[in-house]
This record gives structure tokens, sequence and C-alpha cells, in this order.
């Protein structure tokens, strides 16, 4: 039986935080299906995601990752792991706030370096320089935006992926039910 949430979920942070980990456990819990908006771009364009950096550039990959969110949620996604930098663009982040219950999975830069060490070459945003510095660079860069569009926020320090999927889902129950409240004036 599917218990399709009646707000998308949506998961934003940084590489490395086990966005579509916990995606594909939600998936489990809620009896929903995951997606992972980098899989449908490649899927779409018959390139991963290095080569459409090389190909077409970043702008171009951004404006497919756009066009991606948005065929997604006009489907009727129930649950979306985003890339990293979905919230690089203004028009994403306003669809992540507006029509998704998002999830903020924070990572610290160390751990997160070594989460994605071994795959490092398929990333063109861990491309240059020492991983870890680059990751805390990607991450100084993006938390404001981050923030902007989270309704809950999971640190995941210290917890395997299926203890942050529990906690998302605590969290957003909770958020869902506060918001439902009505407040006495």
């Amino acid at each position: 039986m599917q218990r399709k949430p009646p707000t998308p979920i949506a998961l934003v942070g940084l590489i490395g935080a086990g966005k579509s980990t916990v995606a594909r456990l939600l998936a489990l819990k809620l009896g929903v299906p995951a997606v992972d908006l980098d899989s449908v771009v490649e899927d779409e364009s018959g390139l991963t995601i290095a080569e459409l950096f090389a190909a077409e550039g970043e702008d171009e990959f951004r404006a497919n990752e756009e066009r991606a969110l948005r065929r997604v949620l006009d489907a009727g996604a129930a649950l979306v792991a985003c890339g990293g930098g979905i919230v690089l663009r203004p028009a994403n982040r306003a669809l992540l706030r507006e029509r998704f219950h998002t999830v903020w999975l924070e990572v610290d830069p160390a751990e997160a370096a070594e989460r994605v060490e071994p795959e490092r070459s398929g990333r063109p945003a861990l491309a240059d320089g020492p991983l870890r510095e680059r990751l805390e660079g990607l991450l100084r860069a993006r938390a404001p935006w981050y923030a902007e569009v989270a309704a809950v926020r999971v640190d995941t320090a210290g917890r395997s992926a299926d203890q942050v999927a529990e906690e998302v889902l605590r969290l957003l129950a909770e958020a869902s039910a506060f918001k439902d409240r009505k407040v006495p004036r």
C-alpha cells in the first residue's frame, strides 16, 4: 500500500550527504518510488554528469537539471533526491521552497570526502584541488541556499542511512503537524 505524501519530499545537501541512499530507504518506508534527479538527467541525455559538464558546460547542465526537476514534479514524483548543486538556480530554490517538503541532509565536509573519494572522478564539482577543501568551499557557498529551501534539517553525523531516514520522517511529521495547528490570536 502506498502512503504517498501529500506534498513531495526533496532531499538536498552537499555531495556525499547520502541523498540517494536515504531516498531509497524513504521510498521503501513510504511505499513510493524515489527519483534520483542526476539519474534522470543522465538517462534523458544519454551522458554521465561528467560528460555533460565537459560537452555542454555547467550552465547547460543546470538548465537540464532545472527542466528535469520541473518534469518530475509535474509527473507527480513523491520523493526526489536532488544533486548537490540544485540550489544554484533561483528558479529551483523557488520550486523547492514552494512545492516540496525539502530536507537538508547536513554532512561535515571531512565525512563527505571519505564517502565520495572512490567516485571523485565522476563528479565535476570536485575535479580541482584537495577534496576536503573543495567540499568545504562548496558548503560555504551553498549552505545559505540549502537553509533557504529546507523545511527541516537533518545532521547525518554518526548516523546510519536508516537512522537518517527515520529522523527525516519524524521531523517531517512534526513539521506537518505544527503547520496544521491553529494558533490562537
